[in-house]
């Protein structure tokens, strides 16, 4: 069950040309796959690309009858893969996944791919994830488009210039035999805009007629000699064809401008932030005219020298804006102006953020900075001219404060950053990601906790997903993390302690997601047959939660387009491993934490697993709460659970969040005088999962805790008893004031 639905906005996708279509990015790129005759499109959920596979996954109809083949694969590297249908037939292919850390797992097919070449068009449209908001190591698709030779489009963040961006890359794919890399930043997926549809085509040569007229061209295959002669195919006619057709089509913009002395280079997926800044700094309008020119890398992969060098030919400054490090852009820009002995300066990091993400507040710091150093004038305006009113001054002032608080914030100067968190950390308190409420893993890591106070700390191997937010606190569990699916190889070395004698096993975490990504064979399978010793618990919430909910082989919904139901402890059990205990609730504290304890301490040889299933709450509650809110209009007796704490029995221990950290559980007011420390207390989002008041006092359950049942659209008998219970706590309450109200007038008669 997917996170969100498109099947309503997926119709659009059948409308004529000329239409003015209206949507999310990920929407418009699928209506451009359509008008590009796509043959099959597969690849990997994952932010911030997700919903792209969940549209894809909503129009299966459409793409049926257009005669196109999707699937989501089991890995991004299963999705690199099926690109090889592109080698020897004429078939357009797109692959989708997650920025640098899906291109690292289908590496190994891409580098295959780029050095053989392909024949039809083959695109990779990549989520890019970078930035302070990220969930990811601070890398880019730069690296890897350079490094196997493969095309980079970065186009501008509206809807008209990323629908061209989608055919412009099979165009150049074709024209190279190169496939082409099209990166998506965050805001590029979910902004929303119109543009002017072209006719959906059927593609021009089908999967059908490829199996049907089988081809080979051994020279494609990444053997020598045919290796060697792939590099000098690259050099030799790819990259001059990829620069013919880069010229030719215009896929790079220039921006003309009065200031004809200086200039800025910025890639395309940042020219509106450019933009944005330059107005602020009253250098440009809202209409995207300009007094600086621009030069708008669309293709961030390859710079053609022909056009910088007509760019930067008579400026005195250009400015490189280029976010990460390594400055890929910036080094390439100074080569080709010394080769071709043009003495303009190049201005980039040395103004600019080192790492970060160039918001507009940073892009204006840095592009005063570079006016100020090669045209002043832009500053220096008659006093009559620069007088503004006070509330526009009040606005240039908090403006300017903002910008020069954000840009100190990325920026990568110690003292500035320790200074503003300083600041902050005294006005804001700390909030970690966490695991959302009435979780199903919470009561797992809650389980390893009371676990260990009997047998003491284990080193624990963490994995990609949910449950990797156990390494914040209250639960601190988790060394290392390496990969999707790698949480049961990154503790194969301490496989050695058995060895060695060691008295503890180390203990591996990896999801339901994790595990048909990598993990079963990485994992589980290699465990085998090396007989480690260690420990595997595997989250089984229903689906790949983490990335919005798809399904996969173990899910336990049925999918008419997919094969699930597909047990995981068969899986593991296929491959080998003799000791596995499936536990079908996570709530239960006792069973969970017996069936570790047997894990860690059973004389057992070879690998322990244990399947741990729940369905993911997240998902659980978007399907119940419109199901139940639907019965409740339509009259139906439907029950709302929920939990809550007495503060009169409450101690005040606050167990109940040193083992839970539930973000529905709280503090407040005991509202004794003689119990001045504050109580525990559920608030309004709580899901009654009941794990809070279980885990208190070592999962023995606090008396402090109770369940409340609303009914809605009770009966007639319902309300009958609910009425004598009303009346019955109204009359021993209004006894019990009178009797502190006595004790308050007369204390002395009360001591007698």
């Amino acid at each position: 069950m997917a996170e969100r639905s498109f099947a309503r906005e997926v119709q659009q996708l059948r409308v004529p040309a000329g239409t003015e279509f209206r949507g999310e990015g990920i929407l418009a790129v699928t209506k451009a796959l359509l008008e590009s005759g796509v043959s099959y499109v597969t690849g990997y959920q994952g932010s911030p690309i997700s919903h792209l596979m969940d549209v894809l996954a909503d129009a299966q109809p459409i793409l049926s009858e257009l005669g196109v083949y999707f699937e989501p694969a089991a890995s991004e590297a299963a999705a690199a893969a099926a690109l090889s249908a592109s080698v020897n037939y004429p078939v357009r292919g797109a692959v989708t996944w997650k920025s640098t850390v899906g291109t690292n797992v289908a590496s190994d097919a891409l580098a295959n791919l780029a050095s053989g070449g392909v024949t039809g068009g083959a695109l990779i449209i990549v989520g890019e994830d970078y930035g302070e908001g990220s969930s990811i190591m601070q890398e880019r698709t730069h690296a890897f488009a350079m490094k196997s030779q493969m095309w980079l489009l970065d186009p501008k963040p509206n809807l008209p210039a990323i629908v061209q961006a989608v055919h412009d890359g099979f165009a150049l794919s074709e024209a190279t035999n190169t496939p082409v890399m099209l990166e998506l930043r965050i805001r590029s997926c979910h902004l929303h805009g119109s543009f002017t549809t072209r006719e959906n085509r059927r593609p021009a040569f089908t999967l059908k007629q490829a199996l049907e007229n089988p081809t080979r061209d051994v020279n494609r295959i990444v053997l020598p000699p045919a290796s060697f002669l792939h590099e000098k195919e690259k050099l030799e006619q790819r990259w001059p064809a990829a620069v013919k057709f880069i010229q030719e089509h215009q896929l790079n913009e220039f921006v003309e401008g009065d200031l004809d002395h200086i200039g800025v280079i910025t890639l395309g997926g940042m020219s509106n932030n450019v933009l944005r800044a330059l107005k602020n700094l009253e250098q440009a309008d809202l209409f995207g005219n300009t007094r600086v020119p621009l030069y708008v890398l669309n293709v961030a992969y390859p710079l053609v020298e022909e056009e910088v060098i007509r760019f930067c030919q008579g400026k005195r400054a250009v400015l490189m804006v280029e976010e990460g490090q390594p400055d890929y852009l910036e080094q390439n820009l100074h080569t080709i102006l010394r080769r071709h002995d043009l003495d303009t300066a190049v201005h980039g990091k040395d103004l600019l953020p080192l790492g970060g993400d160039y918001t507009v507040a940073v892009l204006q710091k840095g592009l005063r900075g570079f006016l100020e150093r090669h045209h002043p004038a832009a500053f220096a305006k008659p006093v009559a001219l620069a007088m503004p009113t006070p509330t526009a001054r009040a606005a240039t002032a908090a403006s300017e404060a903002i910008a020069t608080a954000t840009a100190s914030a990325t920026t990568l100067v110690p003292s500035a950053s320790a200074d503003l968190a300083t600041a902050l950390a005294t006005l804001l308190p700390p909030r970690p990601p966490g695991l959302c409420v009435g979780c199903p893993e919470r009561p797992i890591f809650s389980s390893l906790k009371l676990v260990e106070r009997e047998l003491g700390m284990h080193h624990v191997s963490a994995d990609i997903g949910c449950h990797l937010f156990s390494i914040m606190p209250p639960f601190n569990l988790g060394a290392t993390t390496m990969g999707y699916g790698l949480g049961g190889s990154s503790a194969s070395a301490f496989a050695a302690g058995a060895q060695l004698g060691a008295s503890k096993r180390a203990i591996a975490f990896m999801g339901d997601g994790g595990f048909w990504h990598n993990g079963l064979t990485s994992g589980i399978a290699n465990a085998v047959f090396n007989k480690q010793d260690n420990v595997f618990v595997i989250v089984d919430n229903n689906y790949s939660a983490a990335t919005g909910g798809q399904d996969i082989p173990s899910s336990r919904a049925f999918n008419p387009h997919r094969s699930t139901q597909h047990p995981i402890e068969r899986a593991v059990r296929g491959v080998g491993v003799d000791w596995v205990r499936t536990l079908t609730h996570t709530y239960d504290i006792n069973g969970m934490r017996a069936a570790l304890k047997e894990a860690l301490s059973t004389n057992t040889p070879g690998p322990k697993v244990v399947i741990a299933q729940s369905e993911c709450m997240l998902n659980r509650q978007r399907r119940e709460k419109p199901a139940k809110a639907k019965a409740i209009k339509g009259g139906e007796r439907v029950l709302k659970e929920r939990f809550g704490v007495d503060a009169a029995v409450c101690s005040g221990d606050h167990a109940c969040m040193r083992v839970s950290g539930c973000p529905s559980l709280t503090l407040a007011p005991s509202g004794d005088a003689l119990k001045p420390d504050p109580v525990a207390s559920v608030d309004e989002h709580c899901v009654a999962c009941g794990h809070c008041g279980e885990v208190a006092d070592a999962a023995v359950l606090c008396p402090s805790f109770y369940k409340a049942t609303k009914v809605h659209n009770p009966g007639r008998f319902e309300r009958w008893r609910n009425r004598i219970r009303q009346s019955t706590v109204g009359w021993l309450q209004a006894r019990q004031w009178r009797a502190r109200s006595e004790r308050a007038l007369f204390p002395l008669e009360a001591l007698k």
